[in-house]
């Protein structure tokens, strides 16, 4: 039987999925199947002698919708410059799925990049190119670190544009909105040169305007030449609304000055250059403003990049050799000074030193490193000149791929955006209906064009797609690269968001809530023997055993300073123990079994056999020339943090569970060590799966803890899978959070940092929308109607600005998050 998954597609309801499902189980072979509306997949497990891939996506063809091979699909990154809005965004999008073969597009504003899987058999990534292009955007492959720093480099540069192009505008503006603000406050007799006198002067007081809006035109030019692009697309965005607001306010002003020329005076006190210079300087402001803050929200993955030097020195033919960092290759012997950072992944071949690797992992505290020690690229060398073996290079390293899962996790959507990316697709059409609705409105009410047109302007310049589009993106940044800093890798708004409903947390025993390895925890001689004696001569006889309780007493021999003794003689009794020569006397090291094997009596530990026992203690028992002389108890402590994790955790206020295959009295005594109540013993790797479902079906959202491959399946099972970071690579590759220290400690930090992401995101929402529903309807004179004040475009154009820096700065303020 062969277990496969493929991608349904057509389906819009829990209907659907159900005629899916029937039409599948009902074929010859298949043993049983599945069907996720959610994730639109199909599991079958069928016999595959009987059906293969075209038998089943026939039936499915045939039942009215579509089956796609994983296998055909690529993904595609791209960078899309020329984005300045949520409405951006949703048309690169729309543009990308139009194409036959495209399975999904996803476009982050924030970061500028986007994500498309595709057919290549249907369509080409040039043709997703072209598409993107033709909606007026210039896509760009995202490549590695070399294409990152380039990306960088452009970014920086466009800020340097912007803000040159910010005082240029402004320098311009500001005069003009004194001149044109001058006659309309007599009470405050600002004064103004007599040849500029509107009264005596009309159309030198208009061309003056113009002349001074003119240049702050040109500089905001992007906005005219994107929103018409956009607009004549059919797919308009923010730009759109600002071209058309400060356009027609600019191109009313110039009627009104060709009028004041022969004789029209009157014509002088319907001049909007101010509206239309004073505007497009604040929305500059305020996109200039956004840069800066949307900068700063990838701050964590620029300190990341940062680590990584641009050069490294290697030993080839006996003579050092200094090298690009992107041409070290596996197995070159890299040489890092003190101080110096190491540029690769690798094992250290010669020389001791310490590594700070806190950047990575979030650990405070040196890591000493001798020959054989893993080191880590990005981590800083301490005291001692050290040679390496490269090991992992270019993309491979654990710092390019932390990296690139921090990107990948900050482009993901969380399901939470879902509702502001459907608005956004329809925000600017609406607003420019309301404009135009509104406006008319007015004319028809007998308002003047003067009247109008101010209306008109201020609400295509109030409305703000961007506060709705940026509202959850740049949270997401921020507590992703927060989680970067702390050490907790997060791969995704969905994961991010899913950790914030966690109600129950279940935590692997072993390699988890203890250490993963036995070490000797008592020691109890019998008659004149000291534990001393004891320990050197058992330790001495187990020194060439692998048996795991073997290596925890040698080990715990060289940490009390004793100094071992080769044995004369050894054997190894399989399932038993060891029979060994050591320094002239027979010692017998090993279970119960072994020694009423050898007749030897063990009477007097029966009480502390029994009490070690209870307490979850493995044994062994050491007898010297045919008589026992000490009992030796070895055990997989706990780790020092698990005790004040366990706390923390319960202070969330989840519920607490620890899973292990040990026996009853085992797990209970090491739960109750710690402080869990509930306890899942004698759980066979195979079945955690199965007890993660079981408490998802009492309506828990279960966050599974765990480091190993035999944890793998629960932590897919579990709505949240949290791997220790320094588990096997499978447990890590099956999680949604990474905890990179290897500290229990930090669940109780990711799920805190969930909470104030999505708490976050809510507050961004609820002033997007709030902003947009009261600030609209102000701006097409609902207000007005009241008996309230009409609102002036340039007062318009600066809520516009303060909304989307507003609900940037307030994810920033994640930036602050602290693990209590």
């Amino acid at each position: 039987m062969e277990e496969k998954s493929y991608s349904v597609t057509g389906m819009t309801c829990a209907a659907c999925a159900a005629h899916v499902k029937k039409a599948v189980c009902r074929l010859d072979g298949v043993e049983s199947c599945e069907v996720n509306l959610a994730t639109e997949r199909l599991d079958v497990k069928f016999d595959s002698g009987k059906i293969d891939f075209e038998r089943l996506r026939k039936t499915v063809e045939d039942a009215g919708y579509g089956l796609a091979d994983e296998k055909k699909y690529k993904t595609a990154e791209l960078v899309i410059d020329g984005m300045t809005c949520a409405a951006c965004s949703a048309a690169v999008e729309r543009t990308a799925r139009k194409l036959p073969g495209v399975k999904s597009a996803e476009v982050n504003l924030t970061t500028s990049r986007g994500s498309f899987v595709y057919d290549p058999s249907l369509t080409k990534l040039s043709e997703i190119k072209t598409a993107i292009e033709k909606a007026g955007y210039v896509p760009r492959e995202a490549e590695g670190g070399k294409a990152r720093d380039l990306e960088r480099e452009r970014r920086e540069r466009e800020l340097g544009s912007m803000k040159k192009r910010l005082v240029v505008a402004s320098v311009f503006a500001a005069p003009e909105l004194y001149i044109a603000m001058s006659h309309m406050f007599p009470a405050l007799a600002l004064p103004l040169p007599a040849f500029m006198d509107p009264h005596r002067f009309p159309f030198v007081f208009a061309v003056v305007q113009l002349i001074l809006t003119l240049p702050v035109v040109i500089c905001g030019g992007r906005f005219y030449t994107r929103g018409v692009k956009t607009l004549l697309k059919g797919a308009p965005n923010m730009d759109s609304l600002v071209a058309i607001g400060t356009g027609s306010a600019f191109i009313y002003s110039l009627y009104a000055t060709a009028m004041t020329f022969p004789d029209k005076h009157a014509y002088v006190m319907s001049l909007y250059y101010e509206s239309a210079a004073v505007v497009v300087t604040l929305v500059m402001l305020g996109k200039y403003l956004e840069a800066v803050s949307r900068g700063k929200t990838s701050e964590s993955i620029k300190k990341l990049m940062q680590l990584r030097p641009a050069s490294a020195t290697i030993e080839k033919d006996g003579s050092e050799l200094e090298i690009p960092v992107d041409e070290v290759s596996v197995g070159d012997l890299v040489v890092v000074r003190p101080g110096s950072v190491f540029p690769v992944d690798g094992v250290v071949a010669e020389g001791v030193s310490t590594a700070d690797e806190s950047m990575l992992t979030g650990e405070s505290l040196p890591v000493e490193k001798q020959s054989g020690d893993l080191v880590t690229g990005g981590s800083i060398n301490g005291e001692g000149l050290v040679k390496f073996r490269a090991t992992r290079v270019g993309d491979d390293t654990a710092l390019s791929k932390i990296i690139k899962l921090v990107e990948d996790a900050q482009s993901k959507k969380a399901p939470i955006a879902k509702l502001a990316d459907v608005v956004s697709g329809y925000f600017v059409p609406t607003v420019l209906a309301v404009a135009v609705l509104s406006a008319a409105g007015w004319a028809l009410s007998g308002k003047g064009a003067d009247f109008v047109l101010t209306t008109f302007v201020s609400v295509l310049v109030i409305a703000c797609p961007c506060a709705l589009g940026l509202a959850t993106p740049t949270a997401i940044m921020v507590g992703t690269g927060k989680g970067a800093e702390l050490g907790i890798l997060i791969k995704g708004g969905e994961a991010l968001e899913t950790a914030h409903r966690v109600s129950a947390v279940v935590l692997d025993k072993t390699g988890t809530i203890t250490l993963g390895k036995p070490q000797l925890t008592e020691i109890v001689s019998y008659g004149d023997i000291s534990e001393e004696d004891a320990l050197m001569l058992c330790a001495s006889a187990e020194r060439g055993s692998e048996h795991p309780i073997a290596r925890a007493i040698t080990e715990g021999a060289e940490a009390r300073g004793i100094s071992l003794a080769s044995p004369e003689s050894f054997r190894a009794v399989p399932g038993l123990g060891i029979d060994a020569l050591v320094s002239g006397r027979r010692v017998l090291a090993g279970n119960l079994k072994l020694m009423q094997e050898n007749g030897v009596d063990t009477g007097i530990s029966a009480e502390d056999a029994a009490r070690l026992s209870s307490s979850g203690r493995t044994l062994m028992y050491l007898a010297l020339d045919g008589r026992l002389s000490a009992l030796m108890a070895a055990a997989d402590t706990v780790r020092p943090t698990s005790r004040d994790a366990v706390a923390r955790l319960k202070k969330l206020g989840v519920e607490i569970y620890m899973i292990t295959g040990d026996n009853k009295r085992t797990a209970e005594a090491i739960a109750s060590d710690v402080g869990i109540e509930n306890v899942l013993s004698e759980v066979l790797p195979g079945e955690k799966a199965a007890e993660v479902r079981r408490l998802q079906e009492r309506g828990l959202k279960v966050a599974m803890v765990g480091d190993g491959i035999n944890d793998a399946p629960a932590l897919a099972a579990a709505d949240v899978g949290i791997a220790i970071g320094t588990g096997t690579d499978v447990a890590v590759e099956s999680a949604d959070i990474v905890l990179m220290r290897g500290d229990l400690a930090d669940v109780a930090a990711a799920i805190s940092l969930s909470r104030a992401t999505i708490k976050n995101i809510k507050q961004n929402l609820f002033w997007a929308f709030i902003y947009n529903t009261v600030g609209i309807p102000f701006a097409a004179g609902i207000v007005y109607l009241l008996g309230g004040p009409m609102l002036s475009p340039v007062f318009a154009g600066a809520a516009m600005a303060f909304s989307s820096v507003s609900v940037v700065g307030n994810a920033l303020r994640l930036r602050r998050f602290k693990i209590n």
